[in-house]
């Protein structure tokens, strides 16, 4: 037991590692988006960071008391019941799916300036399909080295970002960043949910921070500390990264670029720093790809063990690799980057974006919207439960501004999507409810399995390889 303990996160260590799992490939596309609208998308990075703030608290409260397994699926039960929690795993898994074609064209944008070359809309398009088969295939041999692999390729992002945000005030121009305020002249709240999505998108995975209780050293003060604090951390970089560098580089070459942090770097050092950043981010872009394919399969294959995902999913090879899910998958992505191809890779990345955070939206609401019902059952005292309650109010408002905020075409497709889960859904029902499955690690079976398919079972998983490889 005193091993257990002394191998327990503390404060330190899970506020680092909640702070490595926000800061992925989603930051590094975002200056040249938000130089769309102007420096005064600022707003919405203060109004996402409270917001993501208020999300990243109520789900360590969840994390902390709820007594069914797999993270926001076994949220939603509590007051959706089996179609909530099928609902939450589905959507999310769809925006997971659409967020790595989204990493993908993030990869290719920059390869592309690495190599100093223009793409044209097409050879975007197909370049992003090779580079998702890429990262599918060599999951082939199993997860040991992808775990690995994405821990270290992560600081790639991290430390280009975390740089720029400390030391790029030294070139940084007040009047070029006040003179790009509202280049468009956007009404304020116009400007301001014009990139909502966007600064969203740079926050989706902050609910894995409250995944794994089990290793934190006294969860119920640490895990919603942490949290807040991470996020906060993240905010401070993201809105000081991207805040300094519209005021070092003019707004037009802003817009249009495809390697932002790299043309900052060019800037105000050299060229050759430039290259390093770009070629750093390609790398770090690639792996968190390379890592995501993986977790997208394997979010999949735990949901079809339990009965939630169609049985196909479920398959694996010996090396432990779900390839059939793994194609399957693929094979969306290829359609959803064929059907997304745009004039410019900044916009074909908007248009996922949005895409990706519409569809990850439904589980933080169905997530929010049963936090009520989770402490009621799992009989929290009013007094404790009361704060929390207001933050899940407050944080699903915000939640349901932000879908507003994603857009007619996001939200048309994307609820579409959505729509369909229930008709998918229908296709799994009948087997949860009479179909007798074998309990996890028991003799005994039951007549309907525990919901345990959603991401946050893997990144608790994630969260443990990292403790045990830092000691």
């Amino acid at each position: 037991m005193a091993h257990k303990q002394e191998n327990r996160m503390g404060l330190v260590s899970l506020t680092t590692i909640t702070v490595v799992n926000m800061m992925g490939s989603g930051i590094i596309l975002l200056p040249a988006n938000l130089a769309q609208v102007g420096n005064i998308s600022v707003l919405s990075w203060i109004v996402t960071a409270i917001g993501a703030m208020l999300l990243a608290y109520a789900f360590a409260r969840a994390g902390t008391y709820s007594n069914h397994q797999g993270g926001m699926g076994g949220y939603a039960e509590y007051a959706h019941g089996r179609s909530g929690n099928f609902m939450t795993n589905y959507t999310y898994f769809v925006s997971l799916v659409i967020a790595n074609v989204a990493i993908a064209v993030t990869t290719v944008g920059y390869g592309a300036s690495f190599l100093g070359v223009e793409l044209s809309p097409l050879m975007t398009g197909l370049l992003t399909i090779g580079c998702l088969w890429l990262a599918s295939v060599l999951n082939f041999g199993g997860p040991k080295i992808t775990g690995k692999l994405g821990t270290f390729t992560v600081w790639g992002v991290i430390l280009p970002v975390a740089g720029i945000a400390l030391l790029g005030w030294f070139w940084f121009d007040p009047s070029r960043y006040v003179a790009a305020w509202n280049p468009h002249d956007m009404p304020t709240f116009q400007a301001l949910s014009a990139s909502i999505s966007v600064t969203l998108w740079a926050f989706l995975g902050l609910e894995s921070a409250s995944a794994n209780g089990d290793a934190v050293e006294n969860p119920k003060r640490n895990i919603p500390l942490a949290v807040l604090i991470a996020t906060g951390i993240t905010a401070l970089l993201y809105i000081a990264s991207t805040s300094v560098i519209a005021g070092i580089v003019p707004i037009d070459q802003l817009a249009a670029s495809n390697a932002p942090f790299g043309l900052v770097f060019a800037q105000i050092m050299d060229p050759t720093v430039g290259k390093i950043v770009i070629g750093l981010m390609v790398i770090s872009c690639f792996g968190s790809l390379l890592g995501w394919q993986f977790t997208i399969a394997e979010v999949a294959r735990s949901s079809a063990v339990t009965g939630y995902f169609l049985p196909f999913f479920a398959k694996v090879t010996q090396s432990g690799a779900p390839i059939v899910g793994i194609c399957v998958i693929t094979l969306a992505q290829t359609a959803l980057s064929l059907m997304t191809i745009s004039p410019t890779l900044n916009t074909q990345f908007s248009l996922l974006v949005n895409l990706a955070v519409m569809t990850n939206l439904i589980p933080y609401i169905l997530s929010m919207s049963a936090l009520s019902s989770l402490q009621h059952a799992e009989k929290v005292p009013d007094s404790a439960a009361r704060t929390t309650n207001i933050v899940a109010i407050i944080a699903a408002l915000y939640s349901l501004y932000a879908l507003y905020a994603t857009g007619t075409q996001a939200m048309m497709y994307g609820g579409l999507v959505t729509f369909a889960g229930w008709v998918l859904f229908s296709l799994v029902a009948a087997r949860l409810n009479h179909r007798p499955v074998r309990q996890p690690g028991t003799g005994e079976t039951a007549a309907a399995p525990d919901a345990n398919g959603t991401y946050t079972a893997v990144a608790a998983s994630a969260q443990k390889a990292v403790l045990e490889e830092s000691r």
